[in-house]
Protein backbone atom coordinates (compact mmCIF):
# COMPACT_ATOMS: atom_id res chain seq x y z
CA UNK A 1 0.00 0.00 0.00
CA UNK A 2 1.00 3.32 -0.68
CA UNK A 3 0.13 6.05 1.71
CA UNK A 4 0.54 10.34 1.19
CA UNK A 5 -0.35 13.11 3.22
CA UNK A 6 0.55 16.67 4.13
CA UNK A 7 3.53 17.26 5.53
CA UNK A 8 3.87 20.57 6.44
CA UNK A 9 1.80 22.30 8.40
CA UNK A 10 -1.97 22.83 7.86
CA UNK A 11 -3.48 26.62 7.09
CA UNK A 12 -1.95 28.61 4.31
CA UNK A 13 1.63 29.34 3.81
CA UNK A 14 4.50 30.26 1.03
CA UNK A 15 5.13 26.47 0.61
CA UNK A 16 3.64 22.99 1.28
CA UNK A 17 4.70 19.36 0.76
CA UNK A 18 3.15 16.73 0.33
CA UNK A 19 4.79 13.29 1.37
CA UNK A 20 4.31 10.75 -0.89
CA UNK A 21 5.51 6.66 -0.12
CA UNK A 22 5.18 3.42 -1.09
CA UNK A 23 5.30 1.10 -4.25
CA UNK A 24 3.51 3.30 -6.17
CA UNK A 25 4.79 6.30 -5.71
CA UNK A 26 6.99 6.46 -8.80
CA UNK A 27 3.83 5.65 -11.12
CA UNK A 28 2.28 8.85 -9.02
CA UNK A 29 4.90 11.09 -9.77
CA UNK A 30 4.82 10.25 -13.82
CA UNK A 31 1.48 10.58 -13.80
CA UNK A 32 0.94 14.25 -12.16
CA UNK A 33 3.99 15.53 -14.19
CA UNK A 34 4.15 13.22 -17.43
CA UNK A 35 7.32 12.93 -17.44
CA UNK A 36 9.69 10.50 -16.21
CA UNK A 37 11.06 10.44 -12.38
CA UNK A 38 13.03 13.52 -11.45
CA UNK A 39 17.06 12.37 -10.70
CA UNK A 40 17.00 11.50 -6.83
CA UNK A 41 17.67 13.74 -4.22
CA UNK A 42 17.45 16.50 -6.83
CA UNK A 43 15.22 19.30 -6.52
CA UNK A 44 13.77 19.58 -10.18
CA UNK A 45 10.59 21.79 -11.01
CA UNK A 46 7.52 20.26 -12.75
CA UNK A 47 3.89 21.44 -13.61
CA UNK A 48 1.68 19.17 -11.72
CA UNK A 49 -1.47 18.50 -13.39
CA UNK A 50 -4.67 16.69 -12.26
CA UNK A 51 -4.00 12.61 -12.76
CA UNK A 52 -7.64 12.32 -14.68
CA UNK A 53 -8.15 15.64 -16.72
CA UNK A 54 -4.67 16.68 -16.99
CA UNK A 55 -5.55 20.36 -15.78
CA UNK A 56 -2.69 22.12 -14.14
CA UNK A 57 -3.01 22.47 -10.31
CA UNK A 58 0.45 24.01 -9.83
CA UNK A 59 3.96 24.49 -10.48
CA UNK A 60 6.93 23.34 -7.92
CA UNK A 61 9.33 20.81 -6.91
CA UNK A 62 9.75 17.20 -7.11
CA UNK A 63 12.07 15.52 -4.80
CA UNK A 64 12.96 11.79 -5.18
CA UNK A 65 14.43 9.30 -2.64
CA UNK A 66 14.43 5.80 -4.40
CA UNK A 67 14.48 3.15 -2.10
CA UNK A 68 15.92 2.00 0.69
CA UNK A 69 17.90 5.56 0.82
CA UNK A 70 15.00 7.21 1.71
CA UNK A 71 13.42 8.20 5.21
CA UNK A 72 11.09 5.49 5.08
CA UNK A 73 12.99 2.74 3.31
CA UNK A 74 10.65 2.72 0.62
CA UNK A 75 10.63 4.73 -2.55
CA UNK A 76 9.41 8.21 -1.62
CA UNK A 77 8.52 11.68 -3.06
CA UNK A 78 7.72 15.17 -1.45
CA UNK A 79 6.46 17.76 -3.77
CA UNK A 80 6.68 21.01 -2.74
CA UNK A 81 3.59 23.18 -3.94
CA UNK A 82 2.33 26.87 -3.16
CA UNK A 83 0.80 26.37 0.49
CA UNK A 84 -2.93 27.39 -0.59
CA UNK A 85 -5.49 25.35 0.91
CA UNK A 86 -7.29 25.10 -2.66
CA UNK A 87 -3.36 24.26 -4.19
CA UNK A 88 -3.00 21.65 -1.30
CA UNK A 89 -6.54 19.93 -1.58
CA UNK A 90 -6.47 19.54 -5.22
CA UNK A 91 -3.09 17.44 -5.02
CA UNK A 92 -4.42 15.46 -2.48
CA UNK A 93 -7.64 15.18 -4.30
CA UNK A 94 -5.97 13.49 -7.69
CA UNK A 95 -3.66 11.55 -5.39
CA UNK A 96 -6.54 9.56 -3.74
CA UNK A 97 -7.67 8.34 -7.24
CA UNK A 98 -4.58 6.17 -7.69
CA UNK A 99 -6.00 2.22 -7.00
CA UNK A 100 -3.35 0.96 -3.68
CA UNK A 101 -3.52 4.57 -2.29
CA UNK A 102 -4.37 6.07 0.68
CA UNK A 103 -4.10 8.87 3.24
CA UNK A 104 -1.14 8.28 5.96
CA UNK A 105 -1.94 7.74 9.33
CA UNK A 106 -0.78 9.94 12.20
CA UNK A 107 3.27 8.81 12.18
CA UNK A 108 2.81 6.35 9.79
CA UNK A 109 6.11 7.51 7.50
CA UNK A 110 8.18 7.38 10.71
CA UNK A 111 6.70 3.82 11.44
CA UNK A 112 7.45 2.48 8.23
CA UNK A 113 11.09 4.45 8.74
CA UNK A 114 11.36 2.08 12.28
CA UNK A 115 9.82 -1.20 10.44
CA UNK A 116 12.15 -0.71 7.94
CA UNK A 117 15.28 -0.81 10.19
CA UNK A 118 16.33 2.66 9.49
CA UNK A 119 15.37 4.20 13.05
CA UNK A 120 14.96 2.45 16.40
CA UNK A 121 12.12 3.45 18.87
CA UNK A 122 14.07 6.00 20.49
CA UNK A 123 15.02 7.33 17.46
CA UNK A 124 11.73 7.57 16.89
CA UNK A 125 9.94 9.16 20.24
CA UNK A 126 12.36 11.60 19.59
CA UNK A 127 11.68 12.60 16.03
CA UNK A 128 8.06 13.55 17.63
CA UNK A 129 9.59 15.29 20.68
CA UNK A 130 11.67 17.46 18.40
CA UNK A 131 8.46 18.46 16.41
CA UNK A 132 5.94 18.87 19.52
CA UNK A 133 9.34 21.08 21.48
CA UNK A 134 8.35 24.45 22.39
CA UNK A 135 11.18 25.74 24.86
CA UNK A 136 15.09 25.18 23.48
CA UNK A 137 16.22 22.88 26.15
CA UNK A 138 13.02 20.56 25.25
CA UNK A 139 15.24 20.90 21.65
CA UNK A 140 17.79 20.12 22.77
CA UNK A 141 16.95 16.96 24.69
CA UNK A 142 15.10 15.62 21.75
CA UNK A 143 18.10 15.89 19.89
CA UNK A 144 20.75 14.49 22.08
CA UNK A 145 18.13 11.86 22.49
CA UNK A 146 18.16 11.67 17.99
CA UNK A 147 22.09 10.92 18.36
CA UNK A 148 21.94 7.62 19.68
CA UNK A 149 24.03 7.69 23.42
CA UNK A 150 20.64 6.93 24.97
CA UNK A 151 20.31 4.01 22.37
CA UNK A 152 24.08 3.07 22.67
CA UNK A 153 23.52 2.80 26.39
CA UNK A 154 20.53 0.53 26.24
CA UNK A 155 22.29 -1.71 23.66
CA UNK A 156 25.40 -2.51 25.66
CA UNK A 157 23.54 -3.20 28.57
CA UNK A 158 21.10 -6.02 26.92
CA UNK A 159 24.44 -7.33 24.81
CA UNK A 160 26.14 -8.13 28.47
CA UNK A 161 23.08 -9.78 29.69
CA UNK A 162 23.19 -11.88 26.43
CA UNK A 163 26.32 -13.14 27.17
CA UNK A 164 25.55 -13.46 30.70
CA UNK A 165 22.50 -15.57 29.17
CA UNK A 166 24.98 -17.67 26.77
CA UNK A 167 27.01 -18.86 29.90
CA UNK A 168 23.99 -19.97 31.91
CA UNK A 169 22.47 -21.60 28.33
CA UNK A 170 25.84 -23.36 28.03
CA UNK A 171 24.82 -25.02 31.93
CA UNK A 172 21.60 -26.21 31.16
CA UNK A 173 22.40 -28.00 27.81
CA UNK A 174 25.55 -29.73 29.08
CA UNK A 175 24.51 -30.22 33.00
CA UNK A 176 27.53 -32.63 33.42
CA UNK A 177 29.87 -30.15 32.83
CA UNK A 178 30.71 -27.90 35.74
CA UNK A 179 31.22 -23.99 35.21
CA UNK A 180 34.62 -23.14 36.04
CA UNK A 181 34.74 -20.81 38.92
CA UNK A 182 35.96 -17.88 36.87
CA UNK A 183 32.52 -18.01 35.02
CA UNK A 184 30.08 -18.34 38.10
CA UNK A 185 32.18 -15.29 39.53
CA UNK A 186 31.75 -13.52 35.89
CA UNK A 187 28.17 -13.89 35.60
CA UNK A 188 27.93 -12.85 39.43
CA UNK A 189 29.95 -9.52 38.68
CA UNK A 190 28.12 -8.37 34.97
CA UNK A 191 24.78 -9.28 36.31
CA UNK A 192 25.39 -6.88 39.04
CA UNK A 193 27.10 -4.21 37.14
CA UNK A 194 24.15 -4.26 34.99
CA UNK A 195 21.79 -4.00 37.58
CA UNK A 196 24.06 -1.52 39.14
CA UNK A 197 24.25 0.85 36.13
CA UNK A 198 20.21 0.50 35.52
CA UNK A 199 19.74 1.65 39.11
CA UNK A 200 21.91 4.86 38.67
CA UNK A 201 19.74 5.38 35.40
CA UNK A 202 16.87 5.19 37.33
CA UNK A 203 18.09 7.51 40.05
CA UNK A 204 17.55 10.65 37.90
CA UNK A 205 14.71 12.66 39.19
CA UNK A 206 12.96 11.77 35.97
CA UNK A 207 14.44 15.12 34.89
CA UNK A 208 14.19 14.24 31.06
CA UNK A 209 10.27 13.42 31.54
CA UNK A 210 9.98 16.61 33.17
CA UNK A 211 11.73 18.64 30.56
CA UNK A 212 9.60 16.86 27.72
CA UNK A 213 6.29 17.02 29.81
CA UNK A 214 6.71 19.97 31.57
CA UNK A 215 7.22 21.06 34.77
CA UNK A 216 3.62 20.91 36.79
CA UNK A 217 2.68 23.86 39.05
CA UNK A 218 -0.58 23.62 41.04
CA UNK A 219 -2.39 27.04 42.28
CA UNK A 220 -4.13 25.51 45.36
CA UNK A 221 -5.64 27.07 48.25
CA UNK A 222 -9.40 28.68 49.40
CA UNK A 223 -11.95 30.23 48.01
CA UNK A 224 -11.79 33.71 47.21
CA UNK A 225 -7.81 33.89 47.68
CA UNK A 226 -6.85 34.99 44.00
CA UNK A 227 -5.69 31.88 42.59
CA UNK A 228 -7.31 32.51 39.14
CA UNK A 229 -5.90 36.26 39.28
CA UNK A 230 -1.99 34.55 39.73
CA UNK A 231 -2.92 32.16 36.38
CA UNK A 232 -3.79 35.51 34.34
CA UNK A 233 -1.17 37.46 35.31
CA UNK A 234 1.59 34.62 35.11
CA UNK A 235 0.13 33.72 31.80
CA UNK A 236 -0.44 37.79 30.61
CA UNK A 237 -3.92 36.67 29.94
CA UNK A 238 -7.39 36.49 30.35
CA UNK A 239 -7.12 32.46 31.36
CA UNK A 240 -9.91 32.09 33.97
CA UNK A 241 -12.64 33.71 34.76
CA UNK A 242 -11.66 36.48 37.86
CA UNK A 243 -14.85 36.87 40.26
CA UNK A 244 -15.60 37.85 43.66
CA UNK A 245 -18.35 34.96 43.91
CA UNK A 246 -16.57 32.22 45.81
CA UNK A 247 -16.67 29.00 44.09
CA UNK A 248 -16.30 30.30 40.61
CA UNK A 249 -13.88 27.89 39.59
CA UNK A 250 -15.28 24.42 39.32
CA UNK A 251 -12.79 22.52 37.30
CA UNK A 252 -8.87 22.39 36.56
CA UNK A 253 -7.46 25.33 34.09
CA UNK A 254 -4.32 24.61 32.48
CA UNK A 255 -1.78 26.96 30.70
CA UNK A 256 1.38 26.06 29.04
CA UNK A 257 4.32 28.65 29.55
CA UNK A 258 7.92 29.41 28.48
CA UNK A 259 9.48 30.38 31.86
CA UNK A 260 13.41 31.59 30.77
CA UNK A 261 13.79 28.54 28.41
CA UNK A 262 11.63 26.22 30.97
CA UNK A 263 8.47 24.17 30.13
CA UNK A 264 5.81 24.91 32.41
CA UNK A 265 2.59 23.65 33.17
CA UNK A 266 0.27 25.86 35.94
CA UNK A 267 -2.68 24.96 36.60
CA UNK A 268 -5.94 26.54 38.34
CA UNK A 269 -7.60 24.52 41.02
CA UNK A 270 -10.96 25.00 42.53
CA UNK A 271 -10.62 27.01 45.82
CA UNK A 272 -10.89 24.16 48.62
CA UNK A 273 -13.93 24.61 51.27
CA UNK A 274 -16.59 22.68 52.47
CA UNK A 275 -19.43 22.31 50.09
CA UNK A 276 -22.75 20.62 49.53
CA UNK A 277 -22.64 21.13 45.52
CA UNK A 278 -21.75 18.11 44.23
CA UNK A 279 -19.89 19.65 41.32
CA UNK A 280 -18.43 22.00 43.01
CA UNK A 281 -17.15 18.84 45.43
CA UNK A 282 -15.67 16.96 42.48
CA UNK A 283 -13.62 20.47 41.26
CA UNK A 284 -12.19 20.28 44.72
CA UNK A 285 -10.82 16.24 44.96
CA UNK A 286 -9.62 17.57 41.34
CA UNK A 287 -7.70 20.36 43.34
CA UNK A 288 -5.92 17.92 45.88
CA UNK A 289 -5.06 15.44 43.07
CA UNK A 290 -3.10 17.93 41.11
CA UNK A 291 -1.83 19.42 44.14
CA UNK A 292 -0.47 16.24 45.10
CA UNK A 293 1.53 15.29 41.55
CA UNK A 294 2.56 18.86 41.56
CA UNK A 295 6.34 19.16 41.12
CA UNK A 296 5.40 22.57 42.71
CA UNK A 297 2.19 24.15 44.62
CA UNK A 298 1.43 27.77 44.81
CA UNK A 299 -0.50 27.45 47.82
CA UNK A 300 -2.23 31.28 47.67
CA UNK A 301 -4.05 32.83 50.85
CA UNK A 302 -5.72 35.67 51.73
CA UNK A 303 -3.60 37.94 53.96
CA UNK A 304 -6.58 39.42 56.06
CA UNK A 305 -8.14 35.49 56.93
CA UNK A 306 -4.89 33.79 58.02
CA UNK A 307 -5.29 30.02 58.55
CA UNK A 308 -2.52 27.10 57.86
CA UNK A 309 -3.93 24.41 59.69
CA UNK A 310 -6.03 21.54 58.17
CA UNK A 311 -5.39 20.63 54.61
CA UNK A 312 -3.04 23.78 53.90
CA UNK A 313 -0.58 22.68 56.50
CA UNK A 314 -0.91 19.02 54.84
CA UNK A 315 -0.16 21.20 51.45
CA UNK A 316 2.65 22.96 52.52
CA UNK A 317 4.57 19.72 53.83
CA UNK A 318 6.51 19.30 50.38
CA UNK A 319 7.55 21.67 47.26
CA UNK A 320 5.36 24.70 48.20
CA UNK A 321 5.33 28.56 47.63
CA UNK A 322 2.92 29.98 50.67
CA UNK A 323 1.56 33.10 48.44
CA UNK A 324 0.24 35.77 50.82
CA UNK A 325 -2.08 37.86 48.66
CA UNK A 326 -4.13 41.15 48.95
CA UNK A 327 -1.65 42.26 51.37
CA UNK A 328 -3.03 45.94 50.37
CA UNK A 329 -5.63 44.95 52.82
CA UNK A 330 -3.01 43.75 55.77
CA UNK A 331 -3.00 45.97 58.71
CA UNK A 332 0.62 45.33 60.61
CA UNK A 333 3.09 42.67 60.19
CA UNK A 334 2.74 39.07 59.17
CA UNK A 335 2.33 36.59 62.09
CA UNK A 336 5.38 33.82 63.18
CA UNK A 337 2.66 30.96 61.46
CA UNK A 338 3.40 32.63 58.13
CA UNK A 339 7.05 33.41 58.29
CA UNK A 340 8.27 30.20 59.62
CA UNK A 341 7.07 29.04 55.62
CA UNK A 342 9.18 29.93 52.09
CA UNK A 343 6.73 32.44 51.85
CA UNK A 344 6.44 35.93 49.32
CA UNK A 345 3.59 38.61 50.20
CA UNK A 346 1.88 39.71 47.14
CA UNK A 347 -1.14 42.11 45.66
CA UNK A 348 -2.19 40.89 42.68
CA UNK A 349 -4.36 43.93 42.49
CA UNK A 350 -1.61 46.45 42.50
CA UNK A 351 0.89 43.94 41.21
CA UNK A 352 2.96 43.65 43.83
CA UNK A 353 5.85 41.32 44.23
CA UNK A 354 5.23 39.36 41.61
CA UNK A 355 8.82 39.57 39.77
CA UNK A 356 9.70 38.23 43.30
CA UNK A 357 7.14 34.93 43.42
CA UNK A 358 8.79 34.52 39.78
CA UNK A 359 12.14 35.01 40.58
CA UNK A 360 11.45 32.06 43.75
CA UNK A 361 9.61 29.89 41.25
CA UNK A 362 12.78 29.91 38.77
CA UNK A 363 14.72 28.83 41.53
CA UNK A 364 12.86 26.23 41.77
CA UNK A 365 13.09 25.24 38.10
CA UNK A 366 16.75 25.76 38.13
CA UNK A 367 16.85 23.10 40.95
CA UNK A 368 14.59 20.50 39.28
CA UNK A 369 16.02 20.81 35.59
CA UNK A 370 19.57 19.61 37.01
CA UNK A 371 21.14 16.53 35.40
CA UNK A 372 24.68 14.44 34.82
CA UNK A 373 24.16 15.47 31.07
CA UNK A 374 23.26 12.34 30.16
CA UNK A 375 19.65 12.43 30.01
CA UNK A 376 18.19 8.50 28.96
CA UNK A 377 14.69 8.00 30.27
CA UNK A 378 12.41 10.18 29.02
CA UNK A 379 8.77 8.38 29.17
CA UNK A 380 7.21 6.29 31.64
CA UNK A 381 7.60 3.66 29.20
CA UNK A 382 11.14 3.47 29.41
CA UNK A 383 10.61 3.97 33.57
CA UNK A 384 8.99 0.77 33.63
CA UNK A 385 10.77 -1.45 31.55
CA UNK A 386 13.74 -0.55 33.37
CA UNK A 387 11.59 -1.24 36.75
CA UNK A 388 11.05 -4.81 35.50
CA UNK A 389 14.57 -4.85 34.04
CA UNK A 390 15.75 -5.00 37.54
CA UNK A 391 13.25 -6.99 38.64
CA UNK A 392 14.23 -10.19 37.18
CA UNK A 393 17.53 -9.32 37.76
CA UNK A 394 16.88 -9.40 40.94
CA UNK A 395 15.25 -12.69 40.77
CA UNK A 396 17.99 -13.97 38.44
CA UNK A 397 20.93 -13.46 40.95
CA UNK A 398 18.51 -15.43 43.81
CA UNK A 399 17.90 -18.21 41.32
CA UNK A 400 21.71 -18.06 40.09
CA UNK A 401 22.75 -18.49 43.75
CA UNK A 402 20.97 -21.49 44.37
CA UNK A 403 22.02 -23.43 41.27
CA UNK A 404 18.33 -23.09 39.72
CA UNK A 405 19.90 -22.32 36.23
CA UNK A 406 16.55 -23.10 34.05
CA UNK A 407 14.62 -20.57 36.17
CA UNK A 408 17.43 -18.08 36.36
CA UNK A 409 17.67 -18.30 32.81
CA UNK A 410 14.05 -17.51 32.06
CA UNK A 411 14.58 -14.47 34.26
CA UNK A 412 17.37 -12.75 32.42
CA UNK A 413 15.65 -13.68 29.12
CA UNK A 414 12.36 -11.72 30.72
CA UNK A 415 15.37 -9.08 31.65
CA UNK A 416 16.75 -8.79 28.53
CA UNK A 417 13.33 -8.55 26.92
CA UNK A 418 12.22 -5.49 28.78
CA UNK A 419 15.61 -4.13 27.42
CA UNK A 420 15.46 -4.59 24.07
CA UNK A 421 11.39 -3.19 24.36
CA UNK A 422 12.77 -0.10 25.06
CA UNK A 423 14.58 0.63 21.52
CA UNK A 424 12.93 -2.16 20.03
CA UNK A 425 15.14 -5.04 19.69
CA UNK A 426 11.78 -7.65 19.86
CA UNK A 427 8.53 -7.62 18.95
CA UNK A 428 6.93 -4.79 20.21
CA UNK A 429 3.20 -4.43 18.00
CA UNK A 430 1.67 -4.01 21.16
CA UNK A 431 3.37 -0.36 22.03
CA UNK A 432 3.65 0.59 18.30
CA UNK A 433 0.05 2.49 18.30
CA UNK A 434 0.67 4.65 21.34
CA UNK A 435 3.70 5.29 20.38
CA UNK A 436 2.84 6.67 16.71
CA UNK A 437 -0.53 7.87 17.50
CA UNK A 438 0.97 10.99 19.14
CA UNK A 439 2.72 12.20 15.46
CA UNK A 440 1.34 14.68 13.34
CA UNK A 441 -0.18 13.22 10.08
CA UNK A 442 2.85 13.45 7.47
CA UNK A 443 5.33 12.36 9.69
Amino acid sequence: MTIYALSSGPGVSGVAIVRISGPEASEIIKSLTGKKIPSPRLATLRKINNINTSELIDEGMILWFPGPESYTGEDMAEIHIHGGKAVIQALLNTISKVKNCRLAEPGEFTKLAFQNGKINLLKAESIADLISAETEIQRLQAIKIMKGKSSEKFNELRDKLLKILSFVEAKIDFPEEDLPDENIRKIKKDSNDVLVEINKILNDQKVGEIIREGFKIAIVGPTNAGKSSLLNNLSKREAAIVSETAGTTRDVIETHLNIDGYPVIISDTAGIRNSKDEIEKKGIKLSLIKAENADLKLVVIDAKSVNLSGFLSDLLKKNAILVVNKSDLLDGELNSEITKHDHVLTSLKNNHNIDKLIMKIKDKLKNEFISNGDILITRERHRQHLIQCVEYLNNFSEKNDKKDFDKAAEDLRLATRHLGMIVGKVDVEEILGSIFNDFCIGK
